[in-house]
């Protein structure tokens, strides 16, 4: 089987709060599930979902292209 989230890379962590519809919830516990079975160690949902979400983002074109467009000085202002 080859799920999108591979093996955890070890990071520091940033803590945030979030709250799921209980499907979505549901959803993320079976892929934690599913996901310690093919690499034969649980990982916490919380890295589950940031590696989710960072794929996500790195998958979204129009987002990096705005997210560019945040941090180039804006030459029209004074």
């Amino acid at each position: 089987m080859s799920l999108k989230i591979g093996a955890i890379p070890e990071r520091k962590q940033v803590k945030i709060s979030a709250s799921l519809p209980p499907d979505v919830a549901d959803a993320l516990y079976d892929y934690a599930e599913i996901h310690a079975r093919e690499f034969g160690r649980k990982t916490p949902i919380s890295e589950l979902a940031a590696l989710m979400i960072e794929r996500f983002l790195d998958s979204d074109a129009a987002f990096k292209r705005a997210r560019k467009s945040l941090r180039m000085p804006d030459s029209g202002k004074e």
